[in-house]
């Protein structure tokens, strides 16, 4: 899916090929049936934001919205695994899943973070790929919410991809990251607290469970025990991915 790829773009640190890219983008999110008007319009905001700032300041506020505010983390696995021992085996999963797909990405990035997942996504059939951005609707829901209420037009990316999955979030999965921190870039003691974890692991000992089925519960389960919402015991995931079969 064409228009993933596009969302996955704008979603990455702002850049010269970026904004040289920005009319095909335009013209992608035009010509995708999915995509709502309202949609389009907000997605339209963004690319004018881009397009007409300073790619410095651009970039600037990129790295403070994303980079430095653990709440509005990239990396889709900051939000669902607090041990860091799930988290590390999500990661080993994740990557032969993309491996099994025959993806090999292009940056060095952790194959947890959103713009490569998306990216990821657009290789495979279209029904496929809505399957795989569904499964962290939760976060994909939580993060728009943040976003909105800092009035940043990066919201416009998750609205646009809530409704492309057409996926609603897990109840108690939303509300246990909605009870979690959600500092400004400015509140340094608050950043400090909010980053505090335990170290992630990459083990030999954990079992794996790769491919599609075993990524999903790791994608929708909330793990991290948040403020109030302590996790209900013997409680697992209640949904997982099933796989839409080989390309052809």
């Amino acid at each position: 899916m064409r228009t993933l790829k596009a969302l996955s773009a704008l979603l990455t640190y702002p850049s010269g090929d970026l904004i040289e890219a920005l009319p095909d983008i335009v013209n992608q999110f035009a010509s995708d049936p999915l995509l709502k008007k309202a949609d389009r319009l907000a997605l339209s905001e963004l690319i004018t934001h881009l397009g007409d700032g300073d790619l410095f300041d651009r970039q600037e506020a990129y790295g403070l919205l994303f980079d430095r505010t653990r709440s509005l983390s990239l990396h889709l696995f900051e939000h669902v695994h607090g041990e860091s021992r799930d988290r590390g085996q999500a990661m080993v999963d994740l990557i032969k899943l993309y491996e099994d797909g025959g993806f090999s990405p292009t940056i060095e990035e952790l194959p947890d973070f959103l713009p490569l997942f998306l990216e990821f996504a657009s290789t495979r059939e279209p029904q496929e790929a809505l399957d795989l951005i569904a499964q962290p609707a939760h976060v994909l829901t939580a993060l728009s919410e943040r976003l909105a209420k800092r009035q940043s037009p990066y919201q416009a990316i998750f609205q646009a991809l809530m409704t492309l999955a057409k996926a609603k979030p897990d109840a108690a999965a939303l509300a246990a990251l909605r009870a979690e921190p959600d500092p400004e870039p400015d509140d340094l003691e608050a950043l400090d607290a909010a980053w505090e974890e335990e170290m992630v692991t990459f083990g030999p000992d954990a079992t794996s469970s790769c491919g599609v089925e075993g990524l999903g519960p790791k994608l929708r389960q909330a793990r991290r025990p948040a403020p109030g919402l302590e996790p209900v015991p013997g409680a697992g995931p209640r949904t997982t991915i099933h796989h839409s079969g080989n390309r052809t």
